[in-house]
């Protein structure tokens, strides 16, 4: 015999736990209340719970399962504590241009651990394979997850049952059973229960011998309302992965130097880099500063420019001024989806070396200036009529290496060493020195040329943080969804009454998912108003 079939004839699909059709429970035999079927999708199978063993039902089967979907949810809650113990890369807090200045950031901040941090790739989580992985996961378990329970609910509750069997009424929390006189009128009994319900907000269906009143349904809805929320959360967070929906880079631009936005057609430059300070007198009250000083404003006056040759590789740039004014903290540079925040500075850094060529055996007569600029230093300098200056060597952050030969620690100018030949008498005599620390090596023990070395150029350094994130408004509307779907699910509740005649008899029962005992004084009132012969008894809420 077919155990999908109930009694009453209806034949259920495999793992159907109420009657579809008399809401009988199917191979139980409710003896106590605590041992009614699950309520939760009104006893419907569901997909996952059919006899199928094709790899798509064995796919369908894994992600439908909730402990698997915290399962996920963990491994992703954990890889992202995990990548918040060190700063990403975009914001390390200083410029780090290649990715050898990367890792040498971490090991040198960080230690061991941030070794460690980096090797792994932690430093640039976010964006990392793996972890959009985990979130197309969580996403395909959101979706399968709802509609295998969503679509039996929806047949449940588009079709409610009336006539339910006595074990289905039996096995709510809120049960009674009465007796009724020989006289008794079924159909004004069941009028007045119809009537006090519907003063209460029900709905009412109705038969000839029962009546099922319900409010609140569309709270059932609530929590698949969140997994949409969370879905269109994720589906804007992916979205963050295409080219052109999403991008946050830092760039650190000296004044002066025009600077290309990566992965946009656009270029940046830092016209002038101002730091404004509280005067006293601006100040509400006098305060202790101890020759300290409180900064009003952080602000970069930029042009920013648009390369009308982006589309064509190997071109050179064909730059047009698209916009120009202030980056102040908090108010970007707008240009269309792209916003450039000030959100960081470098004040006072080495931006060229200045010297004097002098003639030592001239009583040290003033030959001409060269300027080394510590960003892009020229090769070669012609200073004078015959006389010719050029770069040998050029160490941006000097340190000596573990050969034993000279090396740079970073590519920025922070401890620049700088190896010059000067040529002088029209290339008849050359001689070679160094700078270093402040000092002039040379290479002859009694030279003929020397550098006066002269005040530094010092230059600001502007961070900016460039931002696109055409993901944002579905990101937002999505987490709107969200905190919808959470308020339909806490502030309301599903009730259910059936008020069922039979020969001689009457049953009430009521269920709700939640909120029991404000169900129950409903009852108590829907008894009391309707005079009916019962008595609601408490029983142990049913098995969730």
């Amino acid at each position: 015999m077919d155990q999908r079939k109930c009694e009453c004839g209806h034949t259920n699909p495999v793992g159907t736990l109420l009657c579809e059709s008399c809401g009988k429970p199917l191979n139980v035999e409710v003896h106590e209340q605590t041992s009614f079927p699950d309520m939760r999708y009104e006893g419907m199978a569901r997909r996952s719970q059919t006899n199928n063993t094709k790899v798509i039902d064995r796919v369908w089967n894994f992600f439908s399962s909730v402990k698997i979907a915290i399962g996920i949810i963990i491994v992703i809650l954990v890889a992202s504590a995990v990548g918040t113990i060190f700063p990403q890369q975009m914001y390390i807090p200083v410029p780090v241009p290649t990715e050898a200045d990367v890792a040498r950031f971490y090991t040198e901040t960080y230690g061991t651990i941030g070794t460690i941090f980096y090797g792994l790739g932690f430093h640039n989580m976010y964006s990392s394979w793996w972890f959009v992985t985990l979130l197309v996961m969580l996403g395909t378990s959101l979706v399968i997850c709802s509609l295998d329970r969503v679509v039996p609910l929806y047949k449940a509750l588009n079709k409610p049952r009336l006539n339910q069997h006595k074990s289905f009424l039996k096995g709510q929390k809120l049960f009674a059973e009465g007796e009724l006189a020989p006289e008794a009128n079924h159909e004004a009994i069941l009028d007045a229960s119809a009537l006090a319900l519907k003063e209460k907000g029900y709905r009412i269906f109705r038969t000839e011998r029962a009546i099922m009143a319900e409010k609140g349904r569309f709270s059932r809805w609530g929590p698949y309302i969140n997994h949409i929320g969370l879905i269109l959360f994720l589906v804007g967070t992916l979205m963050r992965s295409l080219p052109g929906f999403y991008l946050d880079e830092y760039v650190w631009v000296r004044e002066g130097q025009t600077m290309a936005i990566p992965n946009t057609p656009y270029y940046i430059k830092n016209e002038n880099y101002t730091t404004e300070y509280w005067s006293e007198e601006e100040m509400p009250e006098q305060l202790e500063l101890k020759g300290g000083a409180i900064v009003k404003s952080y602000q970069t006056d930029a042009i920013l420019y648009k390369n009308k040759s982006a589309d064509v590789p190997g071109k050179k740039p064909d730059l047009v001024e698209v916009q120009k004014g202030p980056i102040v903290v908090n108010h970007p540079m707008e240009q269309d989806s792209l916003y450039i925040y000030q959100s960081g500075v470098q004040e006072m850094q080495l931006g060229a070396l200045n010297f004097t060529v002098v003639d030592l055996k001239n009583n040290k007569k003033e030959i001409g200036l060269i300027k080394i600029d510590l960003y892009n230093p020229q090769p070669e300098q012609t200073i004078a009529d015959g006389f010719t200056v050029r770069i040998l060597d050029y160490f941006p952050d000097f340190i000596m290496g573990k050969d034993g030969k000279p090396a740079t620690k970073t590519n920025l100018p922070k401890n620049p060493m700088v190896a010059l030949e000067l040529i002088g008498d029209n290339g008849n005599y050359n001689e070679k020195l160094v700078y270093l620390e402040g000092t002039i090596l040379t290479q002859k023990n009694d030279p003929r040329y020397g550098l006066d070395i002269k005040m530094p150029d010092l230059v600001d350094i502007a961070g900016l943080n460039v931002r696109v994130d055409k993901a944002l408004p579905l990101i937002y509307f999505g987490s709107f969804i969200f905190l919808a779907g959470v308020a339909i699910g806490v502030f309301w509740q599903h009730r259910r009454v059936w008020v069922q005649t039979q020969e001689g008899s009457i049953m009430v029962a009521a269920h709700t998912n939640k909120n029991w005992f404000g169900l129950r004084r409903e009852v108590d009132g829907l008894v009391k108003q309707a005079e009916l012969p019962v008595t609601i008894e408490d029983k142990t809420k049913a098995k969730a």
